[in-house]
This record gives structure tokens, C-alpha cells and sequence, in this order.
């Protein structure tokens, strides 16, 4: 409710106007005018179908890189460590305003970063298509199965959530369950999976949270026995898509690509940092290439367990108006914390440019 007459007639005018303005403020807030980017509501077409992703030739654009990073790491630009094992926060460049050269750089310090997030970017509010256009730079854009999108974009994975959005809150049993951290890599099924990923937040909850949990699948490999590492390498896993299309169905959803499963190596390569990394994930592997089902259990559960519990090589990414995260999916893992209240909204939206088929890490 406004102020009343009384109560601010003996204040100077100046105090008058703005305490006017806060309570007008106040009242707007109290109604839900809508998502403040209505272009990036998410979109789902129950009759839009692609076809099977083709195996494309990718060359990692931090091969190309100065390993000073001249153009990204001019003066004036600060980079903070969030912890050894990964994460950095950068001010002071525009991602957006960035050379060829420069977008080279990045790709290449967040390959050593493992997570970066860019503050006070302008990267929301560029036209979808320059977006788009800064994302390809990083390899061919994975067009998501069952996510929503927005119309005429394909590309745009997109994250919302208000009060009356809630389509993920009983995928998986979420709903019913104590934990609600997913620890996963975004569509580990392809057969060429993500790598340098992009992720911006339009709207937040207003009073925090909505945060994004990274750990670094690198450190976790070296926290590993060298016997044990040398098991591990060689293996192979199965990534499946078909819970996740099974849930959309259910859920009234598209399935616009039948549900595809690959074989992936348990440790990995990059490409550009030579650094081995496990490569399984809660959310799409399923099962060990050659192992009994007990066998193959035993190990993921184990695996599983060390990625999820390694509490020291995890990093909270925090998000603030502006804020632009980009983060390589060949060497982390990550989940979202639905740790706001389910009435408050948020919204962010994903471009998932894919890299190359896994290389296996040799004993």
C-alpha cells in the first residue's frame, strides 16, 4: 500500500517523490507482469522433427589459440580463480565484441578453466541470430530432442521455471526425492557431445539462488589410484537418450530425433589440454560395454558416488544480471540447485555448440 499523505508531508520533496516511487515500484512487483524476455519463453512443437545428427569434422578453435591470450586478457581485464581445480570469474571484456583471435582464446582458457563466468556481458540482449552466430564459432549447435526452444530457433535450449511452469519437477522422481542435485553432461548421448557450452541467465529469483554446481571430471580421474586408473582406460560406456525421450512423451512433449545411444570412452582426452578426464555421468550413463549388469552397477555406483561426494573439486556458479557462463562439458559435470521458492521464476537459455567424438585416454 502507498504511503499516506500524513505520513509524508512533513518530508522534504525530494524524500516525497522518492518515497512515491518506491511504493509504485513496490505494487508493480506485487503483479506478475510476465518473463521480462517473452521471446525466450520456451516453445514446444509436438510436430517439429529432425533427423538424425550427422558425425561432422571438428577442430577445437583453442588449437588456434595464443596461449598468452592477447586478445581476450588485455589491460583492464581482471580473471579470479574460484579454486584450483576449476572455475574463474572475468571482468572487464565484452564476449560479445571479441575477435576471431579472441574467441579462439576463450575457447582456449576454458578448456584450463574448466567454468568461466563473464559479468556484466550484453550477451542477452543481442538478436538471437548474432548469439547463434557467436556460438558457432565453437563447433555445430546441438539441436535439442525434447527441450523447449524458442519459435524459429532451434538452437535455444532453453530453462524456465515459475509458478506455473514446472515440467522437469517429477522427471526422474525428482519430486519425490530428498537430494535433488543431477549431476549430469549436457546430452553425453550424442556422438559428438558438447564442449565449450554457453548459459545465460534473463531472470533470476529475486532473493538468490538458482546457482549451477560444477565439478572437475579431471581432478576427480587424478584423485584415482594409478591401478585404478589404468583399469578404467580402455573401458567404455553407454550414454542413452531414451529416459529422457520416454519422459517427454509422457509429459504430453516432442521427441523431435528418436532417442540415440552412444559408446563413449570412461576416460577421455581433451583435445587441446591433453588432461585426462572420466567421462560418466548419472544423468545418461547407463552401463559398462562388457560387463555383467552387476558388474557394470558396481562400478558406476562407485564412480558415481566419487564424482558427487568430491565436495573439493566442486564449484557454485553464481549468477547476476549479466552474467554469461560458459563452461567445457568434456571435463565437467553439472547440476542445477532448485534450492527458490517454486512461485519466484527463472529463466535462462543454453547454446550447445558440439566437439569432437571422445578420445579415449590409452593406459
Amino acid at each position: 500500500m502507498a504511503p499516506s499523505v500524513s505520513e509524508i508531508s512533513s518530508k522534504p520533496v525530494e524524500d516525497v517523490a522518492a518515497s512515491l516511487k518506491a511504493a509504485v515500484l513496490d505494487e508493480k512487483k506485487k503483479v506478475d507482469q510476465g518473463p521480462l524476455y517473452p521471446r525466450y519463453v520456451p516453445h514446444f512443437d509436438n510436430t517439429e522433427k529432425f533427423p538424425p545428427t550427422p558425425i561432422r569434422e571438428f577442430s577445437d578453435p583453442g588449437l588456434r589459440a595464443d596461449p598468452k591470450k592477447p586478445n581476450l586478457l588485455k589491460d583492464g581485464v581482471s580473471l579470479k580463480n574460484i579454486s584450483p581445480y576449476l572455475g574463474a570469474v572475468v571482468k572487464g571484456v565484452q564476449v560479445s565484441q571479441l575477435s576471431k583471435e579472441g574467441l579462439d582464446e576463450l575457447a582456449l582458457l576454458v578448456a584450463e578453466k574448466k567454468v568461466v563466468a563473464f559479468r556484466d556481458q550484453d550477451f542477452k540482449d543481442l538478436s538471437p541470430e548474432r548469439q547463434i552466430e557467436i556460438a558457432r564459432h565453437f563447433g555445430p549447435i546441438q539441436v535439442h530432442p525434447t527441450s523447449g526452444n524458442i519459435v524459429g530457433f532451434p538452437e535455444f535450449h532453453v530453462v524456465y521455471r515459475d509458478a506455473n511452469h514446472q515440467r522437469f519437477r517429477e522427471y526422474r522422481g525428482f519430486d519425490n526425492r530428498a537430494n535433488k542435485t543431477s549431476w549430469h553432461s549436457d546430452v553425453s548421448y550424442e556422438a559428438q557431445p558438447p564442449g565449450t557450452t554457453f548459459f545465460w541467465i534473463l531472470e533470476q529469483p529475486e532473493n538468490g539462488g538458482g546457482d549451477t554446481l560444477f565439478l572437475s571430471q579431471v581432478e576427480a580421474y587424478k584423485r584415482l589410484s594409478p591401478e585404478f586408473q589404468k583399469r578404467l582406460e580402455g573401458l567404455r560406456a553407454v550414454h542413452s537418450a531414451v529416459y529422457q525421450a520416454e519422459y517427454s512423451r509422457k509429459s504430453n512433449g516432442p521427441v523431435r530425433r528418436e532417442p540415440v545411444e552412444s559408446e563413449h570412452p570412461v576416460v577421455r582426452v581433451h583435445p587441446v589440454t591433453g588432461e585426462k578426464a572420466l567421462y560418466v555421468n548419472p544423468g545418461f550413463t547407463r552401463r559398462i560395454v562388457g560387463f555383467r549388469e552387476e558388474e557394470s552397477e558396481y562400478l558406476l555406483k562407485f564412480l558415481f558416488d566419487h564424482i558427487s561426494k568430491g565436495a573439493d573439486f566442486h564449484v557454485r556458479a553464481t549468477y547476476e544480471p549479466g552474467t554469461l557462463v560458459i563452461w567445457d562439458n568434456r571435463v565437467t559435470v553439472h547440476s542445477a540447485t532448485g534450492d527458490y521458492p517454486t512461485e519466484e521464476r527463472r529463466h535462462a537459455v543454453r547454446l550447445t555448440p558440439q566437439a569432437e567424438v571422445p578420445i579415449p585416454a590409452t593406459a
